[in-house]
């Protein structure tokens, strides 16, 4: 069936959606993210010198670069499409998940989850040296060394259950829902299951059972399945529940949803191995992940013509409706994440650009630019319904929006530019400090590229802030005061 949103009344919506949970989801994930940025300022400003916190080795950008990466994956994404499944799965299935009380459980159990990786990733091997009760463990209270796999080794059976437990949650009132499943809901069945098979591959096997190369190939998979089986189901499931609603309207392809969600499928899994080109991994391995990979952009393409054909007629809701922006800008951002992504995975393109700064523009490109941007629509509309109140201020709304996709259009280019250069530096044969010296300018523009982002965030805490206390201090107002930021008060 074609995704639109089932009609429920806001008495019946209420008993449906716990709104406190979908809320404190949200801002635990806003505050991951405060600490994310945080910590990749503090690695862009080691690259140019004017890091201000020299000397401290708790405050190390090398620590700081892993908390970088694990508070946007496990902090700020888990938390948000968590909040956001609370609010779509009850709503397409008309049954609440299966115990609220779990879910105020899974929420504190996850904070838990996230902070220990935090404070391991950067106390962690400290502690374990110098306390003398800690160095006969057999675990380690520090990082891993994998790739998004930082989280030390005694936390990973934590996390593991709580995956289980966030799909038992969520998979029993799916389960009961009687008739043809949304292909949102086709998405989210599929996320619990990949999501938690994958954390186990990534932080279990390279661990404890395999080495060399193998775990090299396992690691691989284990990074970009992270992406494209937990990230990508559970970012496109929620666009093709939020798009319609906005648009009123239903997905212009039902057959090219189904198109996007059997190709990712299929493909997907293929693809980890592209991280590890030009290794002793078997060559016909690297091949497959090569045509694998550019099966999956062809994938992703028609799922993006399926949402801009479905715009169109309705292209003025660009300009009036601040959430469908959002969306449709990370669906661009997508567009140019995945061309590139077929250029940077030929085994021609990945010898220039390999370990250069390429691959870090695709990398922010894809997790800010697309699915952050589609995560920060869907807060930008449901606050306002969380709270009952409109924005304290529309045009701070507007200001987010524009600071972060302009930062991020800025830092994407020019790290994807600079890492041209760095590729063309290395390839003469020059000696390392002269790829460093004309790396400079880039890794300038990458700091106030990344200060307009840290500003578009500030502008979003403060009106969330601003806005939360106008719902305490004055009752609720009406919703339609919020029409220039959304549609339909539901």
């Amino acid at each position: 069936m074609i995704d639109t949103q089932r009609a429920t009344t806001p008495v019946a919506d209420d008993l449906l959606v716990d709104r406190r949970l979908v809320a404190s989801y949200f801002v635990a994930a806003l505050v991951f993210m405060g600490i994310s940025l945080l910590a990749g300022m503090l690695m862009a400003l080691q690259l140019v010198h004017w890091n201000p916190l020299r000397g401290i080795e708790l405050l190390s950008p090398g620590r700081w670069r892993m908390i970088h990466t694990n508070a946007i994956a496990y902090g700020f994404l888990a938390n948000a499409f968590l909040g956001a499944l609370h609010w779509a799965v009850p709503r397409l299935t008309l049954r609440p998940v299966l115990s609220q009380s779990l879910s105020w459980f899974i929420f504190a159990a996850w904070q838990f989850v996230v902070l220990a990786t935090a404070l391991g990733i950067v106390v962690g091997p400290t502690l374990q040296a110098n306390v003398p009760a800690l160095q006969n463990l057999r675990w380690s209270l520090g990082a891993q060394g994998l790739e998004w796999g930082e989280t030390p080794t005694w936390i990973d059976p934590l996390a593991l259950a709580g995956l289980l437990l966030v799909a038992v949650n969520f998979m029993a009132p799916i389960m009961q829902a009687t008739g043809p499943l949304y292909v949102t809901l086709w998405y989210f069945l599929a996320a619990f299951v990949w999501t938690f098979l994958t954390y186990a591959m990534g932080n279990f096997l390279p661990q404890y059972a395999l080495a060399g190369t193998s775990a090299g190939a396992v690691g691989g998979l284990f990074i970009h399945d992270l992406v494209g089986l937990f990230v990508t189901p559970l970012g496109w499931g929620l666009m093709y529940y939020f798009v319609p609603i906005l648009l009123r309207k239903p997905m212009w392809s039902h057959a090219l949803s189904l198109v996007g969600f059997w190709g990712l499928a299929f493909f997907y899994p293929l693809n980890g191995i592209h991280h590890f080109l030009y290794t002793p991994i078997p060559m016909f391995l690297q091949h497959g992940a090569i045509i694998s990979t550019v099966a999956v952009e062809m994938v992703v393409l028609t799922v993006i013509i399926n949402f801009f054909a479905t715009l169109r007629g309705s292209g003025r809701e660009i300009v009036t409706n601040l959430p469908i922006r959002w969306f449709y800008t990370g669906m661009v951002y997508y567009a140019l994440t995945c061309l590139q992504c077929a250029m940077q995975t030929t085994l021609t393109f990945q010898a220039l650009i390999h370990f250069t700064d390429w691959v870090v523009g695709h990398a922010h490109l894809v997790m800010f630019g697309v699915f952050s941007m589609w995560l920060m629509g869907i807060m930008t509309y449901l606050f306002p319904r969380l709270w009952h109140t409109p924005w304290y201020s529309p045009a701070l709304c507007e200001w987010h929006y524009w600071l972060s996709a302009g930062g991020m259009l800025v830092m994407a280019t020019d790290l994807i530019l600079g890492g041209v250069f760095q590729g063309f530096y290395w390839a003469s044969l020059a000696p390392w400090e002269v790829s460093v010296d004309g790396s400079q300018p880039f890794w300038i523009v990458r700091v106030f590229a990344g200060l307009a982002i840290l500003g578009g965030q500030i502008c979003f805490f403060y009106n969330l802030y601003m806005t939360w206390r106008e719902s305490r201090a004055l009752g609720a107002r009406p919703l339609e005061a919020a029409a220039p930021l959304g549609t339909a008060a539901n």
